[in-house]
């Protein structure tokens, strides 16, 4: 995996993205962006599916430490709702991008959709960016981005379970799972259900009672 690439260069240098929990049937959305020091290495850090729950905590540490700037950007359920999911996974990482404290001057994107990022903070100037196909396994930036984005999802859906234990998202962390639909059928919904979303797997928009 490398991270210097013909997209990096310039003071700012390149921010990785990445989101998670898109294909999740409850919670928000969650991006993250990183930029990383030139010639950075860490022989651990890969495409957060790939690591152990141990080796995110880990990496995450190691991240948020060792990054030039690095930003979680977050897109609510009703949100998801309003707007689908492909437009909420880009505004995620759109508002993680906004906080970072460092300007990129390039993006990389996991993934072949993005929309245009105008800078807010450079009067709407146009950051180029480049969409990657597994680019989370393949730039040292996205990869990092993809383990903040997993990592605090997981613990935004391991403190929710607290709350609605019977979905069982300190495992899950709301993706479909037979647990987590057989509990939506005898439970209902949640606040954090993404009501626009197919939650039963049959094929029906589902919009059970809350519990």
């Amino acid at each position: 995996m490398h991270w210097n690439s013909p997209l990096s260069g310039g003071m700012g240098g390149t921010a990785g993205c990445d989101e998670a929990g898109r294909g999740c049937l409850a919670g928000p959305v969650y991006a993250a962006a990183v930029i990383l020091p030139p010639d950075y290495e860490n022989p651990l850090l890969n495409d957060s599916k790939q690591l152990t729950k141990r080796q995110r905590e880990q990496l995450r540490g190691e991240i948020e430490r060792d990054a030039v700037a690095w930003a979680v950007g977050i897109v609510t359920n009703e949100e998801i709702d309003q707007m689908n999911i492909l437009r909420a996974s880009i505004t995620a990482m759109h508002r993680a991008i906004d906080q970072l404290s460092v300007r990129p001057d390039h993006l990389i994107i996991d993934g072949n959709r993005f929309y245009p990022y105008h800078d807010p903070q450079r009067d709407g100037q146009l950051i180029p960016h480049h969409c990657i196909v597994k680019g989370d396994a393949t730039y040292l930036a996205i990869a990092a981005a993809s383990v903040l984005a997993k990592t605090y999802r997981d613990d935004f859906m391991t403190r929710l379970h607290q709350q609605y234990p019977y979905y069982g998202w300190d495992r899950n962390a709301g993706y479909p799972t037979p647990q987590h639909r057989a509990a939506i059928r005898q439970h209902g919904t949640t606040p954090y259900h993404r009501m626009s979303f197919n939650l039963l797997g049959d094929g029906q928009l589902s919009f059970s009672f809350g519990v």
